[in-house]
């Protein structure tokens, strides 16, 4: 168990880091750092479609 709030942070981090990237199926999770700490967590989902689907004509 972590004992010094540097310790603690990482582990709040690296939490935070494994929950988005569990809940993604596709996308990306990017980790934000400023002056050597990890200030923001961000995560981008993609939604995948089918590729055998017809593309849409253009309407005339």
């Amino acid at each position: 168990m972590a004992s010094q709030p540097a310790e603690i942070e990482v582990e709040t981090w690296i939490e935070i880091v494994r929950q988005k990237v569990s809940a993604l199926r596709f996308g990306s999770v990017q980790i934000i750092v400023h002056e050597g700490r990890v200030t923001q967590v961000e995560s981008t989902e993609k939604t995948r479609l089918a590729a055998d689907l017809p593309a849409p004509r253009p309407q005339r």
